[in-house]
């Protein structure tokens, strides 16, 4: 295959007057400036595009889809993407892919799509080598091309005959909770609304289950409360199709004898081999603790139910599951690595809970628990080791592993022995594992076909970068194999750092399109992050966010100085929180990057709680309520901290119009902002997905075009040959 190297230095410089020249023949439109002052503890801060938070201002709309519009042409006008939107989509979607395996017996529940598909479908098959039967295709929902339906989740009961899931329009998230019969393949008559990011959990009578809704929302109700105290009902199959009349048996409000503290939501877990069930108000984020109670399945009678409290955040339990009549809890309390306590569920009390698996050098990113004991999930630097040890912490064993990589998604079956989970790698793609007791080792099932994009020319690296303050920070470098350290290459600097989520090795196929271009990935382990643990998490919360960014910085910077790039040629990217990353690209070091590729980003935090999914943000970015929360904030804003008259790399900012996780108003205030702000030259572009969301649901389409437009985008500003606009 031919290598397309990137230029030098002197053709960088004529390539880019050349774009420029292009670029500046058609200007994006400008925004109205409206400033709206507020004063925080004596600070004053002057936002002039407040007025875009009301996203139905058909103003705001006009000018979106206008920037929108200015984006679409800019993008057209770069040579090379069309060839590279081909080539993205051929890596994307020509496997066949199978993911989100859950287990009930021999039974296998997952979603599937065939090579050239773009949905995933949810399947199944009785055995790893039965045949697979298709149950829910939400290709088959759409009406026209515009917009598209996507399988949120899925929950199947315990004996494997029914199965509920959540179906969600244009990547909103805002799932409607249907249930099928599996034995028949039609679904029932149930449609409850309300149901994003639902926790079903079915009862043993495999004819009814709890599940988390949200609750009505009027015409004034404030943004933040929209989606907010979901509250966990009952419901019975063949009963109230709607779930309007299903009882409500945990959450907050429903009974006056518990304070269940505000939140994001409620849920209830159970096991089949319990007779016990666990309710958690998750008035935090995932990976960060919460609060769990515990009762007696017999006695969840609605509002009358007795739940006893077994943890409160401060006790830092992450995660909580049931064996028998006893609890298991994983908590970072006085082990920043995590360890695993036991006690009776009759009797919850921390702090007289056994220790089972003690805090040890490696971070137990998570667990879960078969019949013949609990299996760990455990972060040995930057791969993973699988643990299995008896309830009572003896016989502890490590399993063998068919190649390493990260471990996704335990799947036991509590009255079977054994796991199975996906173990995937950088240059590795995912495989369906399993281990069986008295195996020699894990094996691969075979349920994953291998895939055919992945190369023996890649390589994967791992190193460490030295932060600001002397941190070493992990960094995992991507790229062809023995990759020329000539400064020549174009490189994106990745990085999300936030809620303890670690960045774990993660096969992107796409990502061949870039090596092919000479490029490489650098994926920055932040603090903020859960690489070492809940100590290396809080050394990148609220007003220890600044860590993050300059973490990410020293990523960026080893890359230079180990001669695989140069300034002119590197590119920032990041995602979600991500976004408050991106935001310190721009404004630390404006000139550090060439690019800068904020997809669906968080960048005004000082209004972020303020939005529908912002609450629960909160506890890790801190709030305006609290004048050290207001510090915090205001130091990690980019919104902020934009100064008129500064050159500012090229930027495009990427948000779905249908996103319920960060509103699409962050990009469009950083867009505007941006816009008048640069001194430049280079462009500040606004990219909208108006059948999307945060990029959860998105179709292999949408994905691999978006991964297109910000390469190709980023190709022509580096300066790349056959990526550089004729001039007009």
């Amino acid at each position: 295959m031919k290598r397309n190297k990137p230029l030098l230095a002197v053709t960088v410089l004529s390539c880019l007057t050349a774009s420029s020249a292009a670029w500046s023949a058609d200007l994006p439109p400008v925004a109205p400036v409206h400033p709206v002052t507020n004063t925080y503890y004596g600070t004053p801060v002057v936002d002039n595009y407040r007025y875009m938070e009301n996203l139905k201002d058909p103003v705001v709309q006009a000018w979106m889809k206008a920037q929108d519009d200015y984006t679409r042409r800019t993008l057209a006008a770069i040579p090379g993407r069309n060839a590279l939107v081909q080539r993205v989509e051929s890596l994307m979607g020509g496997d066949l892919r199978r993911t989100d395996f859950m287990r009930r017996g021999h039974r296998l529940f997952y979603q599937t799509a065939a090579a050239g598909e773009n949905l995933l479908k949810l399947a199944y098959r009785d055995g790893v080598d039965g045949e697979e039967h298709v149950l829910v295709d939400p290709a088959a929902l759409s009406k026209d091309s515009a917009r598209h339906y996507a399988l949120d989740w899925y929950a199947p009961s315990w004996d494997g005959r029914y199965v509920a899931y959540g179906i969600s329009e244009g990547g909103s998230e805002q799932s409607v909770l249907h249930v099928v019969d599996v034995q028949t393949g039609r679904a029932l008559a149930e449609a409850i609304d309300r149901t994003s990011s639902c926790v079903v959990s079915w009862r043993n009578d495999n004819r009814s289950f709890f599940y988390l809704r949200y609750p009505k929302v009027g015409p004034n109700t404030p943004p933040a409360q929209s989606e907010y105290n979901a509250v966990t009902h009952l419901h019975v199959l063949g009963q109230h199709a709607d779930g309007d009349g299903d009882a409500a048996v945990f959450g907050r409000g429903v009974s006056a004898q518990l304070d269940v503290p505000e939140g994001q939501g409620t849920y209830v877990l159970l096991s089949p081999d319990s007779p016990y069930a666990v309710a958690v108000a998750n008035h935090n984020m995932d990976n960060n603790p919460n609060t769990f109670y515990v009762a007696r399945l017999a006695d969840i009678h609605g509002a009358k139910t007795p739940w006893k409290k077994i943890a409160s955040p401060e006790d830092g339990v992450v995660d909580v599951q049931l064996h028998g009549d006893r609890l298991y809890a994983l908590t970072g309390k006085d082990a920043s690595r995590f360890k695993v306590v036991s006690m009776p569920a009759a009797r919850p009390d921390l702090a007289h809970a056994t220790t089972i698996v003690p805090e040890g050098l490696n971070v137990i990113d998570s667990f879960a628990l078969a019949s013949d004991g609990i299996y760990l999930a455990e972060r040995a630097g930057a791969t993973f080791e699988l643990h299995r040890t008896g309830f009572d912490g003896k016989d502890d064993r490590t399993i063998g592993l068919p190649f390493a990589g990260a471990i996704r998604d335990l799947q036991p079956d509590a009255k079977l022995p054994g796991v199975m989970f996906e173990l995937r790698g950088w240059i590795k793609a995912p495989r369906e594992i399993a281990y069986a007791p008295g195996a020699a080792a894990a094996a691969d099932t075979g349920l994953i076909p291998p895939s055919t994009t992945e190369s023996d020319e890649l390589e994967a690296q791992e190193t460490f970068a030295t932060s600001y303050d002397g941190t070493r920070v992990p960094i995992s470098i991507i790229s062809k194999k023995g990759i020329a350290r000539d400064g020549s290459h174009p490189t994106i600097i990745y990085g999300y750092g936030s809620y303890g989520l670690s960045l774990d090795p993660n096969y992107q196929p796409a990502w061949r399109a870039w090596f092919e271009q000479g490029g490489i990935m650098t994926v920055v382990h932040m603090r903020g992050g859960g690489e070492y643990g809940d100590a290396w998490h809080r050394a990148g919360q609220k007003q220890w966010k600044i860590n993050t960014m300059f973490d990410f910085l020293a990523g960026a910077h080893y890359m230079i100085d180990q001669g695989y790039t140069q300034r002119r040629y590197l590119v920032a990217n990041g995602r979600s929180a991500g976004g408050i990353v991106m935001g310190g690209a721009l404004t630390l070091d404006p000139g550090l990057f060439r690019v800068v590729l904020d997809d669906v980003g968080v960048s005004d935090t000082l209004r972020f709680e303020t939005e529908p999914n912002g609450p629960p943000n909160v506890p890790e970015m801190g709030s305006t309520t609290t004048e050290a929360g207001f510090h915090g904030l205001y130091a990690m804003s980019a919104y902020a901290h934009i100064h008129d008259g500064t050159p500012y790399p090229a930027v495009m900012f990427t948000t779905g119009a249908n996103d319920p996780r960060v509103s699409p108003w962050h990009m469009l205030k950083m867009t505007a902002r941006v816009q008048a702000a640069t001194s430049s030259g280079r462009p500040v572009l606004l990219r909208v997905d108006y059948d999307a969301g945060h990029g959860i649901g998105s179709s292999v389409k949408q994905t691999a075009d978006r991964f297109a437009d910000e390469w190709a985008f980023s190709l022509w500003q580096v300066g790349a040959e056959g990526f550089q606009p004729k001039a007009k």
